[in-house]
């Protein structure tokens, strides 16, 4: 992560262009790569979603671009403000730093939460940093155990023994806030949600298989996302996921591989493209013998969705992910990883995983 000192040099940069705009009479603008799913496109060579190169411009005297204009010039003034007092703030925390009625106006700075988070993503387009340059950090949503030493801040943290609760992932992981000390773990097993993740810490599956075990609280952070990148490009740890069995399960292993449209500007930093699925599959209700009472059914916009997804160019040329949805479409329903309870309370963990495994039985 870029020192603050960077940051605000290049947000003092882009002031500037603005105000030599306006002392030379001319029309304050601004342009940054266009975040439209249209200028967003898979990369089969490195399996990332990508940015285009569109870009999209704003006039301050353009009507419909005046307010956008205005409030992406009041963000970077919000930011700068942090960088010099040397403080960091949620995205949530940076709403209410903004919002404010203009004066001899009716009209909100902000009307929403949304509007302002949109403004900070273009703001990162536009001077090539992240949020976590300009001292924003979105919620901490994950926990990670294992044989893993970070320094964190001024904190030596050994994952190992960080109790039932284990560690917080951070909204902020870069190597200049979060330092890898050391990790003698051989893969990472990213799971989908903290019920999960208890049982695997509680039956200290990341002990008995030298490993790291982590959740991102269903669709991951982005400071999850980060960390699982870091893990596996730095360390090459392999990472293997192990997600329900129903199109949200696959999205957020897609999201964890190649990136999302919404960030694909992120894709870089934050993808695995070599991570794994390693679960649940569509034929687990017959491979595991699970009760019919543990099927949900597939509602209409469960089929939608899927279909939807079997049309994704990172999908729709693997014939073993087409015959996986194909099969969860015949079948008619879907699966939670708890359904594996069903069979034993640590059935996933003293059997479904160590067989995977073993078997090497994965979608890629």
């Amino acid at each position: 992560m870029p020192s603050s000192s960077t940051a605000q040099d290049k947000l003092n940069e882009f002031a500037d262009e603005i105000i030599s705009l306006a002392d030379d009479g001319k029309t304050p603008t601004m342009s940054m790569p266009s975040r439209s799913v249209f200028n967003a496109f898979f990369d089969q060579f490195d399996g990332t979603i990508n940015l285009g190169n569109d870009t999209v411009r704003r006039d301050l005297f353009n009507v419909s671009q005046a307010k956008p204009f205005m409030q992406t010039v009041l963000a970077a003034s919000g930011c700068s403000e942090l960088m010099k007092t040397g403080k960091t703030t949620s995205l949530r925390g940076l709403y209410y730093m903004l919002k404010h009625t203009i004066q001899g106006t009716k009209e909100e700075t902000f009307d929403e939460q949304g509007d302002c988070d949109s403004v900070i993503e273009d703001l990162e387009l536009a001077l090539g940093m992240t949020r976590e340059d300009l001292h924003l950090y979105a919620k901490s949503a994950g926990s990670l155990a294992g044989n893993l030493v970070v320094l964190d801040g001024e904190d030596t943290i050994d994952c190992s023994k960080m109790g039932a609760g284990g560690y917080t992932i951070p909204s902020i992981v870069e190597d200049s806030v979060l330092k890898i000390v050391s990790c003698t773990a051989k893969y990472v097993l990213h799971v989908e949600k903290d019920t999960v993740w208890r049982r695997f810490n509680e039956d200290k599956f990341w002990r008995k298989h030298n490993c790291l075990v982590t959740h991102g609280g269903g669709q991951p952070p982005r400071g999850v996302r980060r960390l699982l990148s870091r893990l596996n490009k730095e360390l090459g740890l392999p990472i293997y996921c192990l997600l329900d069995n129903d199109p949200w399960g696959y999205y957020i292993y897609s999201v964890i591989k190649q990136g999302s449209m919404s960030l694909a500007f992120e894709s870089k930093r934050m993808s695995v493209p070599d991570c794994k699925y390693i679960g649940l599959r569509s034929i687990d209700a017959a491979r595991c013998g699970l009760s019919k009472s543990v099927r949900i059914r597939l509602n209409e916009n469960d089929i939608k969705r899927t279909e939807q997804m079997m049309k994704y160019p990172w999908f729709s040329g693997k014939r073993d992910w087409l015959i996986e949805m194909n099969r969860m479409l015949e079948n008619g329903f879907k699966l939670e990883v708890e359904s594996l309870i069903s069979k034993d309370i640590s059935y996933v963990t003293d059997v479904y995983v160590p067989d995977r495994l073993s078997e090497n039985d994965f979608l890629d």
